[in-house]
């Protein structure tokens, strides 16, 4: 199976994994998840969506990790998987 990862699992960061599927497949860890788990998925689909894509597995494992630091983690593994096409 194809995927692409960026990040580390160091604090204040996160490692995310995306590979392709048939569906949207969001799944997140995080340390925080109680408290910030629906910023951080609402965070997610708005890179999905202006990336205009619909399908997609993405597995999150946050460290505390800001808004910012979870977009720019998740376009880059994005465009790491699409080198590898």
């Amino acid at each position: 199976m194809t995927y692409a990862s960026a990040g580390t699992l160091e604090s204040n960061d996160c490692l995310i994994t995306v590979e392709p599927s048939d569906t949207l497949d969001i799944t997140i860890e995080s340390i925080v998840l109680a408290a910030f788990g629906e910023q951080i998925k609402t965070v997610i689909l708005d890179v999905l969506k202006r990336q205009r894509i619909k399908t997609m597995k993405v597995h999150l494992k946050d460290k505390g990790a800001l808004d910012y630091t979870i977009e720019a983690r998740l376009i880059t593994a994005i465009k790491r998987l699409e080198a590898k096409r």
